[in-house]
């Protein structure tokens, strides 16, 4: 996920101003923007259930085939629409990644350090997309085509590592067991207490979507800040959630639970969204962001351990769920972020803390609901 990360990171930076030099309006380079992750948000629970019935590895293949296809594409596209076509099949394919790898992780761990091999493969996204941004940014100096062609030949590197090296982690009794699963549709699981935890991520990825599609303006606007201070600003953000992902999750969630800590998780992004209220120089931001970023950290993959340690097997198709819940948030914050922006400038922060403290009251209703199914199988058990 590391590489796969770095390689999309690489083209961040630089489709903005590919998609222009082909004539891209930007209402036109937002749609380029928006139709992959709709892509993500219909396709990730398929790919997802895929996985169980036929293995992990088969369909990590198809989505790292699907990202280096698509970075190719782009690489030598001379129209606009090849742009589009290149963002969909990379979306439909690589749909497939997110929810596979997080399926394999529950697949190889226990339950007691389901947390900490989910809060690894949090901390590899997050340091894969603080070295691609930086490194699309250096090799597009002298053409805009450059990143492309790297972040084609990475995933060509990790798909020939997952080709050579990976094991498949699905055993093939459970093959059987999840085909069986899969009669149950997504309705049945977001009528489950479990459809808090993903209504819980949607917010969650709401109030971030939001942050990231305005903060630049905002922290112009109120201390002056330049892009390269703000790549700066978001490094230090990233390796931030990245440490707390990669090494303190897994150790709270073994002491307290994931529940607990997807709860001090929540509550420390609200108090970072609120005191980004009172951004004023480089380090005020970097220092109020980087606790957003921490809290942001401890949620992801707790949610994840707790969702795989509810279902016995599956995995792919309660991962995929996950994913496309994310997707759908990460579709409507940035539009979203910006209406609220343009009406009052902290606004976006503001309604940042309000939706932390729903995806608070989600997680209430999530325990509350799965108490009472408990006991009412206890019951009958007796």
């Amino acid at each position: 996920m590391f590489l796969v990360m770095v390689g999309f990171g690489i083209i961040i930076p630089v489709i903005p101003f590919y998609a222009e030099q082909l004539g891209a309006t930007p209402t036109q380079l937002g749609l380029l923007m928006a139709v992959y992750s709709f892509m993500q948000l219909i396709f990730a629970p398929m790919w997802g259930k895929i996985s169980d019935s036929i293995g992990r590895k088969p369909i990590l293949l198809v989505g790292i085939s699907g990202l280096a296809l698509s970075f190719f594409m782009m690489a030598f596209a001379t129209e606009l629409w090849v742009l589009f076509v290149a963002r969909i099949i990379g979306g439909f394919l690589s749909a497939a990644n997110m929810p596979t790898v997080m399926a394999y992780v529950a697949d190889i761990t226990s339950e007691e350090n389901r947390s900490k091999g989910m809060g690894l493969i949090g901390a590899a996204v997050g340091l894969g997309f603080i070295f691609g941004p930086a490194i699309g940014g250096i090799f597009s100096e002298n053409s805009l085509a450059t990143p492309f062609l790297l972040a084609g030949f990475s995933s060509l590197v990790t798909l020939v590592l997952v080709a050579t090296v990976l094991k498949e982690s699905l055993p093939a009794d459970n093959k059987e067991t999840n085909t069986t699963l899969h009669k149950r549709s997504w309705l049945q699981q977001l009528k489950s207490p479990l459809g808090y935890l993903f209504l819980l991520q949607w917010f969650v990825s709401l109030s971030l979507a939001a942050l990231e599609a305005t903060f630049a303006y905002y922290a112009y606007e109120t201390a002056g800040l330049e892009s390269k201070q703000l790549g700066y600003i978001f490094m230090i953000m990233g390796f931030a959630g990245a440490l707390v992902q990669g090494g303190l999750v897994g150790q709270l969630c073994k002491k307290w639970g994931e529940g607990r800590v997807i709860q001090i998780g929540i509550l420390i992004s609200a108090l970072g969204f609120g005191l980004i209220l009172f951004v004023d120089s480089f380090w005020t931001a970097a220092l109020f962001l980087s606790i957003f970023g921490i809290g942001n950290g401890f949620i992801r993959p707790s949610i994840s351990s707790l969702l795989t340690k509810r279902v016995t097997s599956g995995y792919g198709q309660i991962t995929g769920m996950l994913s496309s819940f994310d997707s759908l948030g990460r579709i409507i914050g940035p539009p979203l972020g910006g209406f609220l922006f343009t009406i009052f400038i902290p606004l976006p922060y503001i309604s940042g803390v309000f939706l932390s403290l729903i995806a608070f009251l989600f997680y209430y209703l999530y325990t509350k609901q799965d108490k009472k199914i408990n006991e009412v199988n206890a019951s009958i058990s007796n």
